[in-house]
Protein backbone atom coordinates (compact mmCIF):
# COMPACT_ATOMS: atom_id res chain seq x y z
CA UNK A 1 0.00 0.00 0.00
CA UNK A 2 3.19 2.39 0.89
CA UNK A 3 4.47 1.19 -2.39
CA UNK A 4 0.97 2.24 -4.58
CA UNK A 5 0.75 5.63 -2.25
CA UNK A 6 4.25 6.96 -3.51
CA UNK A 7 3.72 5.70 -6.60
CA UNK A 8 0.70 7.87 -7.12
CA UNK A 9 2.88 10.64 -5.72
CA UNK A 10 5.64 10.56 -7.94
CA UNK A 11 3.09 10.77 -10.77
CA UNK A 12 1.53 13.54 -9.38
CA UNK A 13 4.66 15.62 -8.39
CA UNK A 14 6.86 14.29 -11.79
CA UNK A 15 9.73 12.49 -9.97
CA UNK A 16 10.88 9.23 -11.07
CA UNK A 17 9.07 6.64 -8.15
CA UNK A 18 12.25 5.03 -7.16
CA UNK A 19 13.64 8.06 -5.88
CA UNK A 20 10.39 8.38 -3.56
CA UNK A 21 10.44 4.67 -2.74
CA UNK A 22 14.28 4.59 -1.19
CA UNK A 23 13.04 8.11 0.50
CA UNK A 24 10.06 6.24 1.78
CA UNK A 25 11.86 3.30 3.04
CA UNK A 26 14.39 5.24 4.38
CA UNK A 27 12.20 7.34 6.48
CA UNK A 28 10.05 4.16 7.78
CA UNK A 29 13.05 2.78 8.61
CA UNK A 30 13.09 5.37 11.41
CA UNK A 31 9.71 4.80 12.71
CA UNK A 32 10.19 3.80 16.48
CA UNK A 33 9.51 -0.03 16.89
CA UNK A 34 9.42 -0.81 13.39
CA UNK A 35 11.19 -4.47 12.56
CA UNK A 36 14.54 -4.91 11.10
CA UNK A 37 14.01 -5.90 7.25
CA UNK A 38 16.86 -7.89 6.41
CA UNK A 39 17.44 -7.89 2.95
CA UNK A 40 19.12 -11.28 1.76
CA UNK A 41 20.77 -11.16 -1.69
CA UNK A 42 20.05 -14.23 -2.78
CA UNK A 43 16.11 -13.01 -3.17
CA UNK A 44 17.77 -10.14 -5.09
CA UNK A 45 19.77 -12.32 -7.86
CA UNK A 46 17.59 -15.60 -8.28
CA UNK A 47 13.90 -13.99 -7.11
CA UNK A 48 13.94 -10.20 -8.38
CA UNK A 49 16.98 -9.91 -10.85
CA UNK A 50 15.77 -12.38 -13.47
CA UNK A 51 12.36 -11.50 -14.93
CA UNK A 52 13.33 -7.65 -14.46
CA UNK A 53 16.21 -8.60 -16.93
CA UNK A 54 14.24 -10.75 -19.12
CA UNK A 55 11.22 -7.94 -19.48
CA UNK A 56 13.84 -5.75 -20.34
CA UNK A 57 15.01 -8.11 -23.05
CA UNK A 58 11.59 -8.17 -24.60
CA UNK A 59 11.25 -4.38 -24.18
CA UNK A 60 14.18 -3.72 -26.20
CA UNK A 61 15.02 -3.44 -30.05
CA UNK A 62 17.32 -5.89 -31.22
CA UNK A 63 17.93 -3.74 -34.73
CA UNK A 64 18.88 -0.46 -32.53
CA UNK A 65 21.21 -2.51 -30.00
CA UNK A 66 23.09 -4.60 -32.83
CA UNK A 67 23.25 -1.09 -34.93
CA UNK A 68 25.18 0.45 -31.26
CA UNK A 69 26.90 -2.93 -30.40
CA UNK A 70 30.30 -1.16 -30.32
CA UNK A 71 29.67 1.48 -27.58
CA UNK A 72 27.20 -0.50 -25.95
CA UNK A 73 29.16 -3.58 -25.48
CA UNK A 74 32.01 -0.91 -24.79
CA UNK A 75 30.39 0.33 -21.89
CA UNK A 76 29.42 -2.65 -20.41
CA UNK A 77 32.28 -4.32 -20.04
CA UNK A 78 35.31 -1.49 -20.32
CA UNK A 79 33.62 0.98 -18.85
CA UNK A 80 32.32 -0.92 -16.26
CA UNK A 81 36.08 -2.34 -15.54
CA UNK A 82 37.69 1.37 -15.81
CA UNK A 83 34.57 2.58 -13.05
CA UNK A 84 35.96 -0.45 -10.78
CA UNK A 85 39.86 0.22 -11.49
CA UNK A 86 39.44 4.18 -10.59
CA UNK A 87 36.86 3.00 -7.46
CA UNK A 88 39.80 -0.10 -6.30
CA UNK A 89 43.06 2.36 -6.59
CA UNK A 90 40.66 5.54 -5.09
CA UNK A 91 39.53 3.62 -1.81
CA UNK A 92 43.45 1.83 -1.78
CA UNK A 93 44.50 5.63 -1.38
CA UNK A 94 42.23 7.33 0.42
CA UNK A 95 40.14 4.41 3.04
CA UNK A 96 42.68 2.96 5.69
CA UNK A 97 42.47 -0.85 5.84
CA UNK A 98 41.47 -0.93 2.07
CA UNK A 99 43.61 -3.58 -0.12
CA UNK A 100 43.59 -3.48 -3.71
CA UNK A 101 41.54 -6.51 -3.98
CA UNK A 102 39.06 -4.87 -1.43
CA UNK A 103 38.95 -1.84 -3.60
CA UNK A 104 38.24 -4.34 -7.05
CA UNK A 105 35.21 -5.43 -4.83
CA UNK A 106 34.16 -2.17 -4.17
CA UNK A 107 34.38 -0.95 -7.25
CA UNK A 108 32.67 -4.52 -8.80
CA UNK A 109 29.77 -3.35 -6.66
CA UNK A 110 29.16 0.06 -7.30
CA UNK A 111 29.73 0.31 -10.83
CA UNK A 112 26.97 -0.93 -13.16
CA UNK A 113 24.15 1.75 -13.79
CA UNK A 114 20.60 0.54 -12.63
CA UNK A 115 18.06 -0.11 -15.60
CA UNK A 116 14.79 0.80 -13.38
CA UNK A 117 15.84 3.75 -12.24
CA UNK A 118 17.28 5.12 -15.52
CA UNK A 119 13.67 3.69 -17.60
CA UNK A 120 11.34 5.37 -14.64
CA UNK A 121 13.47 8.75 -15.06
CA UNK A 122 13.93 8.98 -18.47
CA UNK A 123 10.03 8.02 -19.25
CA UNK A 124 9.15 11.70 -17.98
CA UNK A 125 11.09 13.30 -20.85
CA UNK A 126 11.41 12.04 -24.52
CA UNK A 127 14.79 11.23 -25.31
CA UNK A 128 16.42 10.47 -29.02
CA UNK A 129 16.69 6.68 -29.90
CA UNK A 130 20.00 6.49 -29.72
CA UNK A 131 20.59 7.58 -26.81
CA UNK A 132 17.42 5.40 -24.89
CA UNK A 133 18.53 2.18 -26.59
CA UNK A 134 22.63 3.04 -25.46
CA UNK A 135 21.35 3.06 -21.69
CA UNK A 136 18.56 0.08 -22.04
CA UNK A 137 21.37 -2.35 -23.98
CA UNK A 138 24.44 -1.13 -21.53
CA UNK A 139 22.43 -1.32 -18.35
CA UNK A 140 21.18 -4.85 -19.91
CA UNK A 141 24.47 -6.29 -19.98
CA UNK A 142 26.66 -4.02 -16.86
CA UNK A 143 25.00 -6.04 -14.48
CA UNK A 144 27.00 -9.55 -15.89
CA UNK A 145 30.24 -7.44 -16.12
CA UNK A 146 30.45 -6.23 -12.85
CA UNK A 147 29.14 -9.99 -11.00
CA UNK A 148 32.23 -10.91 -12.65
CA UNK A 149 34.35 -8.35 -11.25
CA UNK A 150 33.27 -8.76 -7.71
CA UNK A 151 33.63 -13.30 -8.09
CA UNK A 152 37.03 -12.46 -8.60
CA UNK A 153 37.36 -9.93 -6.04
CA UNK A 154 36.06 -12.15 -3.43
CA UNK A 155 38.23 -14.93 -4.68
CA UNK A 156 41.08 -12.88 -4.12
CA UNK A 157 40.02 -11.55 -0.46
CA UNK A 158 39.03 -14.94 0.60
CA UNK A 159 42.34 -16.96 -0.72
CA UNK A 160 44.68 -14.08 -1.05
CA UNK A 161 45.96 -14.65 -4.26
CA UNK A 162 44.87 -14.09 -7.93
CA UNK A 163 46.22 -15.80 -11.01
CA UNK A 164 45.37 -13.77 -13.87
CA UNK A 165 45.26 -16.20 -16.45
CA UNK A 166 43.04 -18.58 -14.83
CA UNK A 167 40.67 -15.71 -14.51
CA UNK A 168 41.20 -14.95 -18.12
CA UNK A 169 40.01 -18.46 -18.86
CA UNK A 170 37.14 -17.92 -16.45
CA UNK A 171 36.00 -15.12 -17.56
CA UNK A 172 35.55 -16.15 -21.27
CA UNK A 173 33.43 -18.67 -20.18
CA UNK A 174 31.30 -16.88 -18.03
CA UNK A 175 30.65 -14.65 -20.97
CA UNK A 176 30.50 -17.30 -23.57
CA UNK A 177 28.58 -19.96 -21.58
CA UNK A 178 26.04 -17.46 -20.20
CA UNK A 179 25.01 -16.07 -23.78
CA UNK A 180 25.14 -19.94 -24.95
CA UNK A 181 23.34 -21.55 -21.90
CA UNK A 182 20.82 -18.85 -22.74
CA UNK A 183 20.29 -19.40 -26.03
CA UNK A 184 19.51 -22.75 -25.76
CA UNK A 185 16.60 -22.25 -23.20
CA UNK A 186 15.48 -19.79 -25.12
CA UNK A 187 15.46 -22.30 -28.53
CA UNK A 188 14.03 -25.06 -26.01
CA UNK A 189 10.99 -22.81 -24.61
CA UNK A 190 10.21 -21.48 -28.48
CA UNK A 191 9.83 -24.99 -29.57
CA UNK A 192 8.15 -26.07 -26.30
CA UNK A 193 5.25 -22.97 -27.06
CA UNK A 194 5.29 -24.09 -30.76
CA UNK A 195 5.11 -27.99 -30.23
CA UNK A 196 2.53 -28.46 -27.25
CA UNK A 197 -1.20 -27.54 -26.70
CA UNK A 198 -0.99 -24.79 -24.82
CA UNK A 199 -3.47 -22.18 -24.46
CA UNK A 200 -2.81 -18.39 -22.76
CA UNK A 201 -2.46 -18.78 -19.76
CA UNK A 202 -0.15 -22.06 -20.08
CA UNK A 203 1.86 -19.45 -22.53
CA UNK A 204 2.16 -16.92 -19.78
CA UNK A 205 3.08 -19.11 -16.93
CA UNK A 206 5.88 -20.70 -19.59
CA UNK A 207 7.15 -16.94 -20.14
CA UNK A 208 7.48 -16.73 -16.08
CA UNK A 209 9.05 -19.90 -15.59
CA UNK A 210 11.79 -19.29 -18.60
CA UNK A 211 13.72 -16.30 -17.28
CA UNK A 212 13.91 -18.36 -13.75
CA UNK A 213 15.62 -21.63 -15.78
CA UNK A 214 17.92 -19.90 -17.68
CA UNK A 215 19.62 -17.85 -14.65
CA UNK A 216 19.68 -20.78 -12.33
CA UNK A 217 20.86 -23.14 -14.78
CA UNK A 218 23.90 -20.43 -16.16
CA UNK A 219 24.70 -20.18 -12.24
CA UNK A 220 24.39 -24.08 -11.92
CA UNK A 221 27.64 -24.29 -14.53
CA UNK A 222 29.24 -21.29 -13.11
CA UNK A 223 28.24 -19.09 -16.28
CA UNK A 224 26.67 -15.54 -16.47
CA UNK A 225 22.91 -16.09 -15.07
CA UNK A 226 22.86 -12.62 -16.03
CA UNK A 227 23.84 -13.00 -19.90
CA UNK A 228 21.89 -16.14 -19.90
CA UNK A 229 18.59 -14.06 -18.97
CA UNK A 230 19.41 -11.23 -21.60
CA UNK A 231 20.69 -13.76 -24.47
CA UNK A 232 17.41 -15.98 -23.73
CA UNK A 233 15.26 -12.70 -23.71
CA UNK A 234 16.41 -11.13 -27.06
CA UNK A 235 16.31 -14.65 -29.08
CA UNK A 236 12.62 -15.58 -27.72
CA UNK A 237 11.82 -11.66 -28.37
CA UNK A 238 12.61 -12.26 -31.92
CA UNK A 239 10.39 -14.89 -31.86
CA UNK A 240 7.39 -13.71 -30.19
CA UNK A 241 4.97 -13.16 -33.54
CA UNK A 242 5.89 -17.25 -34.47
CA UNK A 243 5.08 -19.03 -31.27
CA UNK A 244 2.48 -16.89 -29.17
CA UNK A 245 -1.06 -16.52 -30.33
CA UNK A 246 -2.71 -12.92 -30.48
CA UNK A 247 -4.41 -13.49 -26.58
CA UNK A 248 -0.79 -15.00 -25.54
CA UNK A 249 0.86 -11.74 -26.40
CA UNK A 250 -2.27 -9.35 -24.93
CA UNK A 251 -2.04 -11.13 -22.04
CA UNK A 252 1.17 -11.89 -21.31
CA UNK A 253 2.10 -8.00 -21.95
CA UNK A 254 -0.66 -7.33 -18.95
CA UNK A 255 0.70 -9.69 -16.79
CA UNK A 256 4.22 -8.89 -17.22
CA UNK A 257 3.77 -4.89 -16.62
CA UNK A 258 2.61 -5.79 -13.14
CA UNK A 259 4.98 -7.89 -12.09
CA UNK A 260 7.66 -6.27 -12.78
CA UNK A 261 6.31 -3.08 -11.44
CA UNK A 262 5.55 -4.97 -8.14
CA UNK A 263 9.20 -6.64 -8.00
CA UNK A 264 10.47 -3.08 -8.73
CA UNK A 265 8.56 -1.14 -6.04
CA UNK A 266 9.19 -3.59 -3.37
CA UNK A 267 12.88 -3.77 -3.87
CA UNK A 268 12.88 -0.22 -4.10
CA UNK A 269 11.60 -0.05 -0.93
CA UNK A 270 13.37 -2.37 0.70
CA UNK A 271 16.54 -0.39 -0.45
CA UNK A 272 15.53 2.53 2.28
CA UNK A 273 14.18 -0.30 5.02
CA UNK A 274 17.82 -1.84 5.21
CA UNK A 275 19.79 1.23 6.33
CA UNK A 276 19.71 0.02 10.08
CA UNK A 277 20.93 -3.06 9.30
CA UNK A 278 23.87 -1.45 7.52
CA UNK A 279 24.42 1.11 10.17
CA UNK A 280 24.74 -1.14 12.53
CA UNK A 281 27.30 -2.93 10.97
CA UNK A 282 29.74 0.00 11.43
CA UNK A 283 30.75 -0.77 14.99
CA UNK A 284 34.86 0.96 14.20
CA UNK A 285 34.01 3.15 11.89
CA UNK A 286 32.61 6.96 12.81
CA UNK A 287 29.42 7.25 10.92
CA UNK A 288 30.49 10.81 9.96
CA UNK A 289 33.80 9.72 8.15
CA UNK A 290 31.35 6.64 7.00
CA UNK A 291 29.42 9.10 5.02
CA UNK A 292 32.18 11.08 3.94
CA UNK A 293 33.98 7.99 1.97
CA UNK A 294 30.47 7.10 0.75
CA UNK A 295 30.70 10.70 -0.83
CA UNK A 296 34.16 10.08 -2.23
CA UNK A 297 33.69 7.14 -3.80
CA UNK A 298 30.20 9.06 -5.58
CA UNK A 299 32.10 11.59 -6.87
CA UNK A 300 34.82 8.91 -8.94
CA UNK A 301 31.79 6.87 -10.14
CA UNK A 302 30.09 9.79 -11.22
CA UNK A 303 33.23 11.74 -12.80
CA UNK A 304 34.46 8.15 -14.44
CA UNK A 305 31.61 7.88 -16.22
CA UNK A 306 31.41 11.31 -17.57
CA UNK A 307 34.73 10.72 -18.55
CA UNK A 308 34.47 7.32 -20.26
CA UNK A 309 31.68 8.41 -22.48
CA UNK A 310 33.67 11.65 -23.47
CA UNK A 311 36.88 9.33 -24.10
CA UNK A 312 34.50 6.88 -26.69
CA UNK A 313 33.48 9.77 -28.40
CA UNK A 314 36.91 10.75 -29.07
CA UNK A 315 37.75 7.35 -29.73
CA UNK A 316 35.02 6.52 -32.18
CA UNK A 317 35.80 9.81 -34.21
CA UNK A 318 39.14 8.73 -34.28
CA UNK A 319 38.53 4.92 -35.71
CA UNK A 320 35.39 6.17 -38.25
CA UNK A 321 38.34 7.00 -40.51
CA UNK A 322 39.41 3.29 -40.32
CA UNK A 323 36.13 1.57 -40.24
CA UNK A 324 32.86 1.19 -40.42
CA UNK A 325 30.76 2.75 -37.31
CA UNK A 326 26.80 3.63 -36.66
CA UNK A 327 27.48 7.15 -36.51
CA UNK A 328 29.77 9.29 -38.69
CA UNK A 329 28.72 12.62 -37.57
CA UNK A 330 30.04 14.57 -34.60
CA UNK A 331 28.62 13.68 -31.30
CA UNK A 332 28.86 16.92 -29.97
CA UNK A 333 29.64 17.73 -26.41
CA UNK A 334 25.49 17.53 -24.73
CA UNK A 335 24.63 13.88 -25.66
CA UNK A 336 27.54 12.21 -24.36
CA UNK A 337 26.78 14.44 -21.14
CA UNK A 338 23.57 13.04 -20.71
CA UNK A 339 25.23 9.22 -21.02
CA UNK A 340 27.25 9.97 -18.40
CA UNK A 341 24.85 10.87 -15.96
CA UNK A 342 22.46 9.04 -16.84
CA UNK A 343 23.96 6.83 -14.10
CA UNK A 344 21.80 5.99 -10.99
CA UNK A 345 22.91 2.53 -8.78
CA UNK A 346 20.37 0.55 -7.90
CA UNK A 347 19.31 -2.84 -6.22
CA UNK A 348 21.68 -4.63 -7.94
CA UNK A 349 24.58 -2.93 -5.97
CA UNK A 350 23.14 -3.43 -2.93
CA UNK A 351 22.14 -6.91 -3.24
CA UNK A 352 26.12 -7.65 -4.69
CA UNK A 353 27.07 -6.08 -1.27
CA UNK A 354 25.23 -7.69 0.40
CA UNK A 355 26.19 -10.77 -1.26
CA UNK A 356 29.95 -10.68 0.40
CA UNK A 357 30.80 -13.21 2.87
CA UNK A 358 31.05 -13.19 6.69
CA UNK A 359 34.05 -14.98 6.80
CA UNK A 360 36.97 -16.02 5.29
CA UNK A 361 38.23 -19.56 4.32
CA UNK A 362 40.58 -19.45 7.55
CA UNK A 363 37.52 -18.57 9.74
CA UNK A 364 37.96 -14.50 9.84
CA UNK A 365 35.77 -11.96 9.76
CA UNK A 366 36.06 -10.63 5.90
CA UNK A 367 37.67 -7.09 5.83
CA UNK A 368 35.71 -3.99 5.77
CA UNK A 369 32.32 -5.88 4.69
CA UNK A 370 30.15 -3.30 7.02
CA UNK A 371 32.11 -0.30 5.14
CA UNK A 372 31.46 -1.76 1.85
CA UNK A 373 28.07 -2.39 2.46
CA UNK A 374 27.66 1.19 3.82
CA UNK A 375 29.03 3.00 1.19
CA UNK A 376 27.45 1.32 -1.41
CA UNK A 377 24.27 2.36 0.16
CA UNK A 378 25.71 6.29 0.32
CA UNK A 379 26.12 5.80 -3.28
CA UNK A 380 22.79 4.37 -4.03
CA UNK A 381 20.91 7.15 -2.48
CA UNK A 382 23.07 10.10 -4.00
CA UNK A 383 22.96 9.23 -7.49
CA UNK A 384 19.38 8.52 -7.17
CA UNK A 385 18.22 12.22 -5.45
CA UNK A 386 21.00 14.17 -6.93
CA UNK A 387 21.41 12.32 -10.52
CA UNK A 388 17.80 11.33 -10.73
CA UNK A 389 16.01 14.36 -9.84
CA UNK A 390 18.30 16.80 -12.04
CA UNK A 391 18.38 14.16 -14.77
CA UNK A 392 15.07 15.31 -16.79
CA UNK A 393 15.82 18.86 -16.04
CA UNK A 394 19.21 18.93 -18.01
CA UNK A 395 17.72 16.60 -20.53
CA UNK A 396 14.98 19.21 -21.21
CA UNK A 397 17.86 21.97 -21.18
CA UNK A 398 20.11 19.72 -23.41
CA UNK A 399 17.56 20.41 -26.28
CA UNK A 400 18.26 16.91 -28.00
CA UNK A 401 17.03 16.23 -31.56
CA UNK A 402 15.90 13.25 -32.66
CA UNK A 403 18.79 12.50 -35.67
CA UNK A 404 17.78 8.72 -36.70
CA UNK A 405 14.03 9.02 -36.78
CA UNK A 406 13.49 12.93 -37.82
CA UNK A 407 10.13 11.97 -39.54
CA UNK A 408 7.31 12.40 -37.37
CA UNK A 409 5.68 9.59 -36.05
CA UNK A 410 2.07 10.65 -37.73
CA UNK A 411 3.91 10.65 -40.85
CA UNK A 412 5.47 7.14 -40.18
CA UNK A 413 2.37 6.14 -38.69
CA UNK A 414 0.20 6.96 -41.93
CA UNK A 415 2.88 5.46 -44.20
CA UNK A 416 2.51 2.19 -42.51
CA UNK A 417 -1.09 2.47 -42.91
CA UNK A 418 -0.89 2.87 -46.45
CA UNK A 419 0.91 -0.06 -46.70
CA UNK A 420 -0.83 -2.08 -44.92
CA UNK A 421 -4.36 -1.18 -46.99
CA UNK A 422 -2.42 -1.53 -50.32
CA UNK A 423 -1.61 -5.18 -48.98
CA UNK A 424 -5.30 -5.76 -47.68
CA UNK A 425 -6.98 -4.57 -51.16
CA UNK A 426 -4.50 -6.46 -52.68
CA UNK A 427 -5.20 -10.40 -50.73
CA UNK A 428 -9.19 -9.95 -50.68
CA UNK A 429 -8.87 -8.84 -54.63
CA UNK A 430 -6.96 -12.69 -54.27
CA UNK A 431 -9.64 -14.21 -52.29
CA UNK A 432 -12.62 -12.72 -53.63
CA UNK A 433 -13.46 -13.36 -57.94
CA UNK A 434 -14.01 -10.44 -59.92
CA UNK A 435 -17.72 -10.37 -60.02
CA UNK A 436 -17.87 -10.46 -56.17
CA UNK A 437 -15.55 -7.75 -55.68
CA UNK A 438 -18.39 -5.26 -55.39
CA UNK A 439 -20.40 -7.89 -52.89
CA UNK A 440 -21.42 -6.12 -49.48
CA UNK A 441 -18.81 -9.01 -47.71
CA UNK A 442 -16.18 -7.38 -49.39
CA UNK A 443 -17.19 -3.92 -48.06
CA UNK A 444 -17.66 -4.76 -45.37
CA UNK A 445 -14.17 -6.56 -44.83
CA UNK A 446 -12.37 -3.50 -46.28
CA UNK A 447 -14.54 -0.95 -44.08
CA UNK A 448 -13.15 -2.40 -41.27
CA UNK A 449 -9.70 -3.14 -42.61
CA UNK A 450 -9.90 1.11 -42.81
CA UNK A 451 -11.64 1.26 -39.22
CA UNK A 452 -8.37 -0.74 -37.86
CA UNK A 453 -6.11 1.17 -39.33
CA UNK A 454 -7.71 4.12 -37.69
CA UNK A 455 -7.58 2.23 -34.52
CA UNK A 456 -11.51 2.53 -34.39
CA UNK A 457 -12.77 -0.19 -32.30
CA UNK A 458 -16.01 -0.79 -33.57
CA UNK A 459 -16.17 -4.36 -35.55
CA UNK A 460 -18.84 -5.18 -37.99
CA UNK A 461 -18.30 -8.84 -39.99
CA UNK A 462 -20.43 -12.03 -40.10
CA UNK A 463 -19.10 -15.02 -38.95
CA UNK A 464 -18.15 -16.02 -42.90
CA UNK A 465 -16.31 -12.91 -43.22
CA UNK A 466 -14.54 -13.47 -39.72
CA UNK A 467 -11.83 -16.10 -41.14
CA UNK A 468 -11.37 -14.54 -44.06
CA UNK A 469 -10.17 -11.06 -41.59
CA UNK A 470 -8.43 -12.62 -39.32
CA UNK A 471 -6.21 -14.51 -42.08
CA UNK A 472 -5.86 -10.42 -43.45
CA UNK A 473 -4.48 -9.70 -39.98
CA UNK A 474 -1.85 -12.50 -40.49
CA UNK A 475 -0.93 -11.23 -43.49
CA UNK A 476 -0.50 -7.48 -42.18
CA UNK A 477 1.48 -8.50 -39.24
CA UNK A 478 4.67 -10.61 -41.97
CA UNK A 479 4.07 -7.11 -44.05
CA UNK A 480 5.28 -5.05 -40.97
CA UNK A 481 7.69 -7.53 -40.12
CA UNK A 482 9.03 -7.21 -43.80
CA UNK A 483 9.37 -3.17 -43.53
CA UNK A 484 10.86 -3.61 -40.25
CA UNK A 485 13.41 -5.80 -41.90
CA UNK A 486 13.68 -3.77 -44.91
CA UNK A 487 13.39 -0.21 -43.73
CA UNK A 488 16.13 0.22 -41.08
CA UNK A 489 15.01 4.22 -41.00
CA UNK A 490 11.55 3.67 -39.78
CA UNK A 491 11.72 3.35 -35.68
CA UNK A 492 10.69 -0.03 -34.71
CA UNK A 493 8.63 1.16 -31.94
CA UNK A 494 5.97 2.47 -34.25
CA UNK A 495 5.96 -0.93 -35.85
CA UNK A 496 5.39 -2.85 -32.43
CA UNK A 497 2.33 -0.30 -31.81
CA UNK A 498 0.94 -1.30 -35.07
CA UNK A 499 1.69 -5.58 -33.97
CA UNK A 500 -0.21 -4.49 -30.87
CA UNK A 501 -3.27 -3.07 -32.64
CA UNK A 502 -3.34 -5.90 -34.94
CA UNK A 503 -3.44 -8.36 -31.86
CA UNK A 504 -6.06 -6.07 -30.18
CA UNK A 505 -8.11 -6.66 -33.19
CA UNK A 506 -7.74 -10.22 -33.38
CA UNK A 507 -8.64 -10.57 -29.70
CA UNK A 508 -12.14 -8.29 -30.58
CA UNK A 509 -12.93 -10.79 -33.30
CA UNK A 510 -12.32 -14.03 -31.39
CA UNK A 511 -14.52 -11.90 -28.30
CA UNK A 512 -17.36 -11.92 -30.96
CA UNK A 513 -17.14 -15.02 -32.04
Amino acid sequence: MVMIGIVMLAKKIRVAYPILLVVAGLLISFIPGMPTIELRPELIFILVLPPILYEAAWACSFRELFKWRRIILSFAFFGVFITAISVAFTAYWFIPGFTLALGFLLGGIVSPPDAVSTNAITKFVKLPKRISTILEGESLLNDASSLIIIQFAILAVVTGNFNASKASLQFAWMVIGGVACGLLFGWIFVKAHKKLPTDANMDVLLTLIAPYLMYISAEEIHTSGVLSVVAGGLFVSQKRYDFLSSTSRVRGTNVWQSFVFLLNGIVFILIGLDLPQITAGLEGTNITTAIGYGILITIVVILVRLLSFYGAVGVTMIMRNFITVADRQNPGFKGPFILGWAGMRGVVSLAAALSIPFYLDNGEVFPQRNLILFITFIVILLTLVIQGLTLPFLIKRAKLKEIDYPQPEDEVSAYLDKELLKISIDYLRSVFPEKEQKSKRFHEILVNVQEQLSENNEIKLDSKSTHIYCELLTLQRKQLLQINKTQPTIDEEIIHKKMMIIDYQEERLKLRN
